[in-house]
């Protein structure tokens, strides 16, 4: 089955394939469905850790985008953790909603197909560039140094989003349990006064970087790694059009913030 691949992507497919089997064997047993989201946040390490290692950690070039990504790693994992992820009954609230709207036969094949294994193999394809940058091996330049920054940018603003959303979410927990109102419901300051998801924004943005330094390497502008940006860019859309359409079934005043800011590129809120 992986004898057709370059040797330096048999590990990564493997382990791909692996703990796509392994998290769907999981949802079964546990009936929960954030096993993909449990590993989401760690499988991008490991797979840039392959590249890295297969150059000996010896190509600064390599290094330098493997260490962006455990960097990333860390980041993610760390907040998904304090949200409650890895507790058990941590389960992504959207598939409930989703079970409720499909029966259970159309949701078990959902699951076989799109949730353990179309996002396994996105989580593999955003981290593939690196293959790339290990494929075209050379000294870091100016291009490199640039991308690194724009890259640290964007996960700095992923970081403000988040903690902005989290702080919210605890004030707004503290005051439902003092009986106590809450306005409209719904984050709409700082960051997400001028997107009405940022950290979206910023998570699409850090893999369309990831992607630019496999053009930098040289592996060209349509390179087959294009694939995981653009994937992961329609799946963002798909899964910002759900959450918003449980924002707004729960909160009226949505509506309106739908119409005042801009749903992913930050920009000055209309009227």
């Amino acid at each position: 089955m992986f004898a057709s691949l370059p040797a330096e992507l048999t590990l990564p497919v493997q382990l791909c394939a692996g703990i796509a089997v392994l998290c769907w064997l999981l949802s079964v047993i546990t009936r929960e469905y954030s096993w993909v989201d449990r590993s989401w946040s760690i499988m991008p390490g490991v797979y840039a850790a392959t590249f890295a290692a297969r150059a000996d950690f010896a190509d600064a070039r390599v290094n330098l985008v493997a260490g962006l990504i455990v960097l990333w790693c860390i980041r993610l994992t760390w907040n998904y953790a304090r949200k409650g992820g890895y507790a058990p009954g941590g389960e992504d609230y959207r598939w409930a909603v989703l079970r409720s709207r499909m029966p259970p036969w159309a949701f078990q094949v959902f699951n076989v197909f799109f949730i353990a294994g179309y996002q396994h193999l996105l989580v593999f394809l955003i981290t593939l560039p690196i293959w790339q940058v290990w494929a075209h091996r050379k000294p870091p330049g100016a291009v490199d140094i640039a991308l690194a920054a724009v890259f640290l940018l964007f996960l700095a603003g992923e970081t403000l989003a988040d903690q902005q959303q989290w702080n919210y979410h605890q004030w707004k927990k503290a005051r439902v349990a003092a009986s106590e109102p809450v306005g409209n419901g719904f984050l709409e300051t700082g960051m997400w006064a001028y997107s009405r998801h940022p950290n979206f924004f910023c998570e699409q943005a850090i893999w369309w970087v990831v992607y630019a330094f496999a053009v930098a390497a040289g592996a060209g502008w349509w390179n087959v790694t294009l694939v995981g940006p653009v994937l992961l860019t329609l799946l963002f859309h798909g899964s910002a059009n759900f959450t918003e359409s449980i924002t707004a079934g729960k909160y009226p005043a949505y509506a309106d913030y739908q119409r005042r800011v801009s749903r992913l590129l930050p920009w000055p809120p209309r009227g």
